[in-house]
């Protein structure tokens, strides 16, 4: 029987690099919206700014890699410290400022299972993004949309809603930008419910935007990442096992993290900021 969203417990996981500049709006900013109760976690992705301090002093709580490991290492050690301390769903919003908080609102709020995996959906084009960015985009979506047997608007928009349990039991391994396309494929793979949320985003003026995002590098790491998922799964016929051991040693256990963080880790409750 599945349980209504309206009786889980949601939070926002913000992937942090070099993000100072912004990343203390965006943790304030997803503080306040409806349904987090509070729960921000940023997860400061080796930054050797003041990413973690700005975050900290906005309110959210902080976990941090000692080095860069890249976007999909810390969305998933940001979903296994959720889950561990008791959550249930997860708003992911990217930490450069392009997702209004009331985007975010719009994610919980659009689709009553807390079992489906919610997308957000940019309209590039209005929003004034790069021309780079759009053909990334378009190259992406054609790909993902080819494999996946179903046709996906947008692949790479960061701002999603995932549910924690079903997500990491997908075994997705890679660590940077491709985490995202993968899981998709992934999930439409163990027949996972996808929905699409049109949304709004902010494209700043170019000499203030933010980004580690390669539009021509990235993209081809992704198709390529698409390409060994469908090798994995038979073409979307069944889902493998999740990464070693060995691969996930990488980054902090979320035990560690609680631990670190918890003076009483046996109590699944979210750290203080």
């Amino acid at each position: 029987m599945v349980i209504a969203l309206c009786f889980m417990r949601i939070c926002a996981i913000i992937p942090a690099y070099q993000a100072e500049r912004n990343v203390g709006d965006v943790a304030r900013e997803a503080l306040r919206v409806d349904r987090l109760a509070g729960a921000v976690f940023v997860v400061d992705d080796g930054s050797s700014d003041r990413t973690a301090e700005r975050a900290r002093a906005a309110g959210a709580t902080v976990l941090s890699h000692p080095e860069n490991l890249g976007k999909g290492a810390a969305l998933r050690t940001g979903m296994e410290f959720a889950l561990a301390s008791g959550f249930d769903v997860a708003v992911t919003v990217d930490a450069d400022g392009q997702h209004p908080p009331e985007e975010a609102r719009r994610l919980v709020e659009a689709d009553a299972d807390p079992e489906a995996l919610v997308l957000g959906i940019r309209d590039l084009v209005s929003a004034g993004a790069p021309r780079a960015n759009q053909i990334s985009n378009r190259i992406s979506n054609f790909f993902l949309s080819l494999f996946a047997g179903r046709p996906f608007a947008d692949t790479q928009c960061g701002l999603r809603r995932y549910p924690l349990r079903t997500t990491l039991s997908l075994g997705a391994r890679d660590e940077g930008y491709a985490f995202e396309a993968e899981i998709l494929l992934r999930a439409v793979a163990a027949g996972v419910r996808v929905v699409e949320v049109p949304i709004r985003v902010i494209y700043p003026p170019e000499e203030e935007r933010l980004t580690h995002f390669d539009s021509v590098r990235d993209p081809a790491r992704i198709v390529r990442r698409v390409l060994a998922t469908l090798a994995l799964t038979r073409g979307l016929r069944h889902v493998p096992a999740a990464p070693t051991a060995a691969r996930a040693a990488r980054r902090p256990a979320a035990s560690e993290l609680v631990a670190e963080l918890d003076p009483h880790p046996s109590q699944p409750t979210a750290a203080p900021p």
